[in-house]
C-alpha cells in the first residue's frame, strides 16, 4: 500500500512539474524573442543615417547654395525653402496613415515602404543641387524637385521612425536600439557636414586678398566665373556621394533587420484619418511632449539653418565654416553614449532639462564676443553636447508615449505610424516657418545675392538669428516639458501592464492554433 501511496505521489510530482517547466520554457522564448542582437541594433541604426545626411547638408548648406550658388533673390529662396518645407509637413501625417492602413507583406509593413521610395528619393535630391542653364525657370525647378524629394524622403522616414515599435517589444531593447540609432544619425550629420562641407568648403565664389593686387577688372570677373562653375560643380559631386550612401544605407536596413509580426491586428478595424487624428490628439503626454520639443527643435533648426551664413559673414571665417560646423557634429556624435547613460541614470525629463540648456550660455557666448576663431571652435565643441542631446531625446520619449497609449487604448492598433508622423509633421513645418522668415529678414537686411560681404544690418539679423530667438524659444520649450506627465514610475508601470497585455495575447494566439492542429 505505501508502495503505490508513493508512486501516486510520484507521479503526481511529474505532473506537476512539466506544466511549471514548459511555463519556464515559454518565458525564456518570450524573452529571448524580444531580444536584440548587437548585429540587429546596428543594421537599424544605420536605417536612420539617410535622413540625417541629407537633412545636414539641406539644413547648413541649401540656403547659402540658393542665395550664392543658384543666385536666386532672398525673396524667392525664401518661397522655395517655405513651401518645400510646408509642403513635406503635409505629407507626413498623410503617409502615415497611409502605413498604417497598408497590408502587412512578408518583409513587414514598413519594409517595402522604405525600399520602393530610394531611388526616387536618390534621384530628386541629386537634381536638386544641379544649377539648370535657364534662368527663368529655376524657381520653379528647385521648387518641385525640393518637394518631390521631401515627399519620397517621407515615405522612407515615416515607416523607418515606426519600425522603432516593431523591432522588439521590450522597452529596454527599444530604448538600447534607438541609441544606436542616435549614435549613427549623429555620425551621419557629421558625414552629411565632412561630404558636403570639405568637397564644396574649398571652392569660392570670392577670390582671395592675394590675388586681388595682381588682378586686373576684367580677369577678376573671369576668375570669379570659373570659380562659381566649380562650386557647383562641387555641389552635385557631393550629393552623388551622399546618394550612394543612402542607397548602401537602406540595404543595410533591409537585409540585416526583422520586422515582427503585430499580434492582435487582424481583430482590430483599421482607423479612419479623422479616428486617427483625434485620438492621437487628444493624448495629453503626446500633446505636451511634441509641443515642448517643438520649440526646442525650433531653436535648433534656426541655429542651424542660419550658421553657416552667420560664420561667413558675422563672424569673418568664411575658410573655415565647414569645419565649424563639423566640429559641432563630431562633439555631438561623441557624447551621444554618454546622454544615453544619463538617461538610464537619471530619467530622460531630467535629461531633457539638462541637455538642451547646456547650450544657452554658448549661444549668447558666440555672439558677446568679438570675432575669434579659437573661441569659436571652443563654443562648437560644447554646442555639440547640446545637439546630441537634441537628437537623442524626442525619439527615446516618443515610444513612451506609444506605450502610454496602447495602455489606455488596449483594443486600438495599426496607430504607431501616425504618431510619429504628427511629430515631423509639426517639427518640419516649423523649421518651414522658420526658414522661410529668416531668408525674408535678410532680405529686408539688405543681403546682397553672391556678394563676398555683407552690409552690417545683415550681421546683426544673423546674430539675433542665431542667438536671442532660438534662446527664448529653447526657455519656453523646456517650460511646457515640465508638465509631461510620464516620469520612469509611470513608464516602468506601462512596461509591465504592456508586458502581460503582450503574454496574454500570445497564449491566447497559441492556444487557438494548438485547437486548429489537433482538429
Amino acid at each position: 500500500m505505501a508502495r503505490g501511496e508513493g508512486a501516486e505521489q510520484y507521479a503526481a510530482t511529474l505532473l506537476s512539474v512539466k506544466p511549471l517547466n514548459a511555463e519556464i520554457k515559454t518565458v525564456k522564448l518570450k524573452t529571448q524573442r524580444n531580444r536584440l542582437s548587437v548585429f540587429s541594433k546596428v543594421c537599424y541604426a544605420f536605417g536612420g543615417a539617410p535622413y540625417q545626411i541629407t537633412g545636414t547638408a539641406l539644413g547648413f548648406f541649401l540656403q547659402i547654395y540658393l542665395l550664392d550658388v543658384a543666385q536666386l533673390d532672398p525673396f524667392y529662396a525664401s518661397i522655395i525653402l517655405f513651401v518645400g518645407r510646408a509642403w513635406d509637413a503635409i505629407t507626413d501625417p498623410t503617409v502615415g496613415f497611409l502605413v498604417s492602413r497598408s497590408r502587412s507583406t512578408r518583409f513587414g509593413r514598413m519594409m517595402p515602404w522604405i525600399i520602393f521610395s530610394t531611388p526616387f528619393a536618390v534621384l530628386t535630391y541629386l537634381l536638386i543641387w544641379y544649377v539648370p542653364p535657364f534662368e527663368e525657370g529655376k524657381v520653379i525647378w528647385y521648387l518641385v524637385f525640393y518637394c518631390l524629394f521631401q515627399s519620397m524622403q517621407t515615405c522612407f522616414h515615416v515607416p523607418y521612425s515606426a519600425l522603432t515599435m516593431f523591432i522588439s517589444r521590450d522597452q529596454k531593447e527599444r530604448d538600447s536600439a534607438t541609441a544606436y540609432r542616435m549614435m549613427v544619425e549623429v555620425l551621419g550629420t557629421v558625414l552629411g557636414t565632412a561630404i558636403q562641407g570639405q568637397i564644396v568648403g574649398g571652392n569660392s565664389n570670392c577670390p582671395t586678398e592675394s590675388d586681388a593686387p595682381y588682378s586686373t577688372n576684367s580677369s577678376s570677373v573671369n576668375t570669379t566665373i570659373a570659380t562659381l562653375d566649380q562650386t557647383k560643380q562641387a555641389y552635385l559631386v557631393a550629393s552623388g556621394v551622399i546618394c550612394i550612401i543612402y542607397v548602401l544605407c537602406a540595404a543595410i536596413l533591409f537585409f540585416g533587420v526583422k520586422e515582427q509580426k503585430e499580434t492582435g491586428r487582424d481583430k482590430s478595424e483599421p482607423l479612419t484619418f479623422a479616428q486617427g487624428l483625434r485620438l492621437v490628439m487628444c493624448h495629453g503626454p503626446y500633446v505636451k511632449l511634441v509641443i515642448g520639443f517643438l520649440f526646442t527643435s525650433l531653436a535648433f533648426m534656426l541655429l542651424e539653418g542660419n550658421f553657416a551664413l552667420f560664420i561667413t559673414y558675422a563672424l569673418g571665417h568664411r575658410k573655415d565654416f565647414q569645419n565649424i560646423l563639423l566640429v559641432i557634429m563630431l562633439s555631438g556624435a561623441l557624447t551621444i553614449p554618454w546622454w544615453q547613460w544619463f538617461l538610464t541614470r537619471f530619467g530622460k525629463k531630467k535629461a531633457a532639462y539638462f541637455g538642451i540648456s547646456w547650450a544657452v550660455p554658448f549661444m549668447i557666448l558666440i555672439v558677446s564676443v568679438k570675432s575669434n576663431l579659437i573661441v569659436s571652435y571652443l563654443v562648437s565643441v560644447a554646442a555639440g553636447v547640446s545637439v546630441a542631446a537634441a537628437f537623442l531625446l524626442p525619439w527615446s520619449m516618443l515610444p513612451d508615449v506609444v506605450d502610454d497609449f496602447k495602455v489606455q487604448n488596449p483594443d486600438v492598433r495599426g496607430h504607431e505610424a501616425l504618431f510619429y508622423s504628427f511629430y515631423v509633421f509639426f517639427i518640419k513645418f516649423a523649421s518651414g516657418v522658420s526658414l522661410g522668415i529668416s531668408t525674408l529678414s535678410l532680405k529686408f537686411a539688405g543681403y546682397v545675392t553672391g556678394g563676398c560681404s555683407q552690409p552690417e544690418a545683415v550681421s546683426v539679423t544673423l546674430k539675433v538669428l542665431v542667438s536671442p530667438v532660438p534662446v527664448v524659444l529653447i526657455a519656453m520649450g523646456l517650460l511646457i516639458l515640465k508638465t509631461y506627465p510620464i516620469d520612469e514610475e509611470r513608464r516602468q508601470g506601462n512596461r509591465k501592464l504592456l508586458q502581460a497585455m503582450f503574454d496574454s495575447e500570445t497564449d491566447s494566439e497559441s492556444e487557438t492554433s494548438d485547437r486548429g492542429s489537433s482538429v
